[in-house]
């Protein structure tokens, strides 16, 4: 009878089982996550978490224990190489399992388990949320009335924050100056009413035609005066 075992079989005998199992350890280690059946991902992190923190102490001891479970030389040089300076600061709880949708056929339910500082989108929360428990843990009814007490200063602050809102009417002087802004249109005016004055001195030297024209005249009747002057000389001598 298998009464008080809880442990899962998965269908094999347990040598084949306790040789899947390193294999997909190994697999794990080298890979830094595999896809694999739900049970079979639940029974490894039984398996691989106590090979992990034995990783933890780099002694002969512990490399010839891990060799015996993993049986490859190549993932355990990376085990007690760069897996065991990650997982240096972790108590435990060096897998995730992620369920997936079931599998094609069969419809067995699926898993992705990875090492957990590995995954760089969920180790900066997790990193974030340790910080935050640490926090919690060190409080106490006498330490939480001295934030308390520090967030009455912080109010005052703000306070004297407003202040500078009130300057607000300050800059809307600049709004006043807009008028000034007006008299280049007066000197727009006064251009346009030049060209008209230039207009008039244009129009003198019409007027002058005229007068052109009758100095002409006057000339040519100049010449008739001396002509009959001159018999009334001869006359006057003939009567003489």
């Amino acid at each position: 009878m298998r009464h008080g075992k809880k442990v899962n079989h998965l269908g094999r005998t347990d040598s084949h089982r306790k040789a899947m199992l390193g294999n997909m350890a190994t697999s794990l280690i080298l890979h830094k996550r595999i896809t694999t059946t739900l049970a079979k991902a639940k029974a490894l992190r039984v398996y691989v978490e106590p090979i992990l923190t034995k990783a933890k102490s780099d002694t002969t001891h512990s490399r010839r224990i891990v060799f015996s479970y993993l049986q490859d030389k190549d993932a355990v040089t990376i085990l007690f190489r760069e897996i065991a300076e990650k997982i240096a600061s972790r108590p435990g709880g060096y897998t995730r399992i992620i369920k997936m949708e079931n599998r094609m056929g069969d419809n067995a339910e699926m898993a992705l388990i990875e090492l957990v500082d590995y995954n760089t989108v969920y180790g900066t929360d997790t990193g974030k949320a340790e910080k935050k428990s640490t926090r919690r843990r060190g409080g106490s009814k006498a330490k939480a009335a001295a934030p308390a007490a520090k967030a009455a200063p912080a109010a005052k602050e703000e306070v004297v924050e407003v202040a500078p809102v009130v300057e607000t009417p300050e800059a809307e002087a600049p709004v006043v100056e807009e008028p000034v802004a007006e008299a280049p249109v007066v000197e727009e005016a006064v251009a346009e009413e030049t060209p008209v004055a230039e207009t008039a001195v244009a129009e003198a030297p019409v007027v002058e035609d005229p007068v052109a024209e009758e100095t002409p005249a006057a000339e040519t009747e100049a010449p008739e005066g001396p002509t009959a002057s001159a018999e009334h000389e001869e006359n006057a001598e003939k009567g003489e």
